[in-house]
């Protein structure tokens, strides 16, 4: 299999546009064939001779300059640093007084792309400068020289440092866009990891806690109260399973609900809708298999909530054998008693063996799963 089967189209589309970017940029060193083909006409001379020499050594610190600059917009850096611009420039200037030193009028054929490396390299107000301290030189020279009219080459330089100028700042802000992009990226996933950390902290604060202290304890009456220690040893086995149940759930990327991490995700749901809430700060006395099925009740509850009540306050209750949601708003519509969420429930908790029982408190509204 080739390389350009494995690659799919769009890296290969981006592979060839590299490739033939340099030959596209290159077309516009045209220009640079009137200063070339006047050394060319004076070849026997040493004059004619050094003026190809220059005029070659422009066009290729102009295309590495342009290369340069290609490549640094790829990193999203706008400018070279200030050193390097002024020594691509500074050769440019050189080769280009060169140029004109040899093969006369034809040399300032330089002018536009000295003027274009300015716009690519220096800050616009420098740019600006430059570009208009190129147009007093050609039209001075000019003078001087009787060398015709600089009218087209005037133009030249300004309508080539105009058009890139216009780009550069359109690439800038593509540049700004990028940036900040990459920035708010950085910020989501740092506030990802912040929130993960600060559920997988209420998911197993309490109940590592919870453990400890009953490991303690089944130590100290493991002479006392045989029997009490096996309970104690039973019930930190399952505390230790359902913990590392609720962790597992919520490093898949909470694929499955969990009660503590639905405990967490309503505490600050209720926050952000300016609900007070008031929440158990555990759910160890939960069964293991009730656990998924009043995760459920809480985020079915409190989304109602947060959604339909106007409430001001909202309260979850937990108990070996029920989950009730609770809180003081318009109390419950006619339509929320055959919503899709409510639905739901009552089939998960069906298949528990549980019921769901919702009533209005006048003010308030409750939502409770029991099982008998």
């Amino acid at each position: 299999m080739s390389q350009d089967d494995r690659d799919p189209p769009p890296i290969r589309s981006r592979i060839r546009m590299a490739a033939v970017a340099p030959f596209f940029s290159g077309i516009w060193l045209f220009f640079l064939l009137e200063p070339l083909g006047e050394g060319w006409r004076n070849r026997d001379e040493l004059s004619g001779v050094l003026g190809m020499v220059t005029t070659v050594a422009f066009a290729v610190v102009y295309m590495s300059l342009w290369l340069r600059a290609r490549s640094d917009r790829s990193r999203l850096v706008a400018q070279p640093p200030r050193p390097v611009a002024l020594l691509y420039v500074g050769s440019l200037v050189v080769l280009g007084a060169l140029m004109t030193v040899f093969v006369g009028g034809h040399g300032l054929a330089s002018t536009p792309y000295i003027g274009v490396a300015c716009v690519m390299v220096f800050p616009l107000g420098v740019a600006t400068l430059s570009v208009l301290a190129l147009v007093v030189v050609d039209v001075a020279l000019f003078s001087l020289h009787d060398w015709g009219s600089p009218v087209g080459l005037v133009f030249g330089v300004l309508a080539a440092s105009v058009a890139v100028m216009g780009l550069r700042m359109v690439m800038s802000r593509n540049i700004e866009l990028l940036s900040a992009q990459q920035e708010n990226a950085s910020l989501a996933v740092e506030n990802e990891r912040t929130r993960f950390a600060r559920d997988l902290h209420d998911i197993l604060g309490h109940s590592l806690t919870v453990i400890t202290v009953k490991a303690e304890l089944a130590q100290r009456m493991l002479d006392v109260d045989p029997e009490r220690t096996r309970a104690e040893l039973a019930d930190l086995e399952r505390l230790s399973r359902d913990a590392l149940a609720d962790v597992r759930r919520a490093v898949e990327g909470y694929r499955e609900l969990t009660l503590p991490g639905e405990l967490a995700r309503a505490r600050g749901a209720l926050a952000a809708a300016e609900i007070e809430s008031r929440l158990p700060t555990a759910a160890d006395e939960v069964p293991t298999d009730l656990r998924e099925l009043f995760a459920w009740t809480v985020r079915e509850g409190v989304t109602n909530v947060i959604r339909h009540s106007g409430a001001t306050t909202c309260e979850v209750r937990l108990t070996p054998r029920s989950a009730e949601v609770r809180d003081d708003g318009a109390g419950c519509p006619a339509a929320g008693l055959s919503g899709s969420g409510l639905a739901g429930l009552r089939e998960r908790a069906a298949a528990s063996g549980a019921t769901v029982v919702v009533r209005d408190l006048s003010p308030g509204y409750s939502l409770q799963v029991v099982r008998a």
